[in-house]
Formats: C-alpha cells, structure tokens, sequence
C-alpha cells in the first residue's frame, strides 16, 4: 500500500474517532434529558441531546481543525460554548408570582454542555461519569426533597367584606404556620362594600398553600380568594 492510501487509512479512524465522541455525547445528553423529561420539564431529550453533541462538535473543532494555524489558541472557540449555552438555559427560565421555576433544567443544560465539552476534548471518563452524576444528583434530590426544600414566596389574595375581623383572623395563622408576611397591597371597593387585599408572603419550605386557600375559602366574609 503506498503512502497516501496509509495516509488516508490513518485520517479515516482518526475521523471515526472524532465522530465516535459526538455520538457518545448525544447519548449522554440524551439519558440526562430523558430524566427532565420524566420529570415534565420544558427541556427533554431532543434538547439536552443536541446540546452535548453541539458542544462535543465546538470543542472537536476548537481543538483540533486549527492546528494548520501557527501559535493557534484552542480554547477561544471553545469558551464560546459556556455563554452560548447560557443564553439557552435562559429560555426556560420563568418567573410567575415571584416564584423562580426551570433553574434546575437550565443548570442541567449547562452542565450537559461541560459534560459535551469533556466528551468532545477526549476525556470520556470524566464526561461519562459527570453524564452520570448530573442524572444521579437530580433523581435523589428530586425524590429526596428534604435535602432540597426551601421557603418560597407566593401571593394570596382575598376580597372580604369583614375587614378588620379577617386580616386580625389571618395574621393569626401566618403567625402560627410560620409564613412570613413580606408585602401587602390593598384596595377598597366603596360601591360593593368589600375589600381586596393582596398578600405577598414567604412560605416555610413544604408548606401546602392549597390547604390554606381552600381553608379561607369555606369563611364566609371571604367573597373570593385565590393564591
């Protein structure tokens, strides 16, 4: 065989190598994705997998398709990859009454580029196994949320035609279930007789706001509530 088949030779398995990294990172961005998906997240396996592989692509190429370039730095395309993929976490992101959600997802999204990122550099152990830890940390935790819980803030709102009685009533429980009263809104309906108060309050961790609105709900001075 002359030299330019064994050269030839040589550049496929170096390629197939290359592309063999793409695909394991696709697989473990899709088996981090597969456990947001369980958990009816915004972001499944189709995202989560196309980030691992898209990063494992950048960092292939950041590293190695330069190296015709004199003095050529490898981690300026790949840095890239790390406030891209953050601007992607951003999107599912929401913020609904004071209340943070998708944090988590856009944490696993960015962690499943560093995982792509590993992956795509070489390092197959240490991206497959952090693969493996993100799954593992987000299952225990989701299932263990003891370890997790925290206050939470939420709004409730009533309309009372008892003024004084209810909000006194009230303060009451928020003394005995320990929720703190951050902010308060009011505002008198003259015409109807009735006032709507609008609570901005901070939740103990696990509390079941739920209980605390269908409670108020069965009070009879109370015409609406909502929280």
């Amino acid at each position: 065989m002359n030299v330019s088949g064994l050269l030839g030779r040589f550049d496929l398995v170096y390629q197939g190598e290359l592309l063999l990294r793409i695909v394991v990172a696709a697989v473990m961005g899709y088996l981090i994705g597969y456990e947001r998906k369980n958990r009816e997240k915004s972001a499944g396996m189709r995202t989560h997998s196309i980030v691992c592989m898209g990063a494992a692509l950048i960092m292939i190429v950041s590293k190695y398709s330069f190296r015709d370039i004199p003095d050529y730095d490898a981690s300026r395309v790949a840095a890239q990859i790390v406030s891209g993929v953050g601007f992607l976490g951003a999107g599912v992101i929401f913020i609904r009454n004071n209340a943070v959600s998708g944090l988590t997802t856009a944490a696993g999204i960015w962690a499943t580029a560093g995982v792509g990122m590993a992956i795509g550099a070489g390092s197959y152990f240490i991206g497959i196994s952090s693969g493996v830890l993100v799954v593992v940390i987000q299952m225990i935790l989701h299932t263990a949320s003891f370890l997790t819980a925290e206050p939470y803030r939420g709004f409730l709102k009533i309309t009372t035609s008892d003024y004084e009685a209810v909000i006194s009533e009230l303060r009451q429980i928020f003394r005995r279930e320990h929720i703190r009263e951050v902010n308060v809104k009011i505002t008198k309906n003259k015409s109807k007789d009735e006032t709507k108060v609008e609570f901005d309050l901070l939740y103990p961790a696990k509390y079941e706001k739920n209980q605390l609105v269908y409670n108020l709900a069965k009070d009879g001075r109370i015409h609406g509530v909502s929280g």
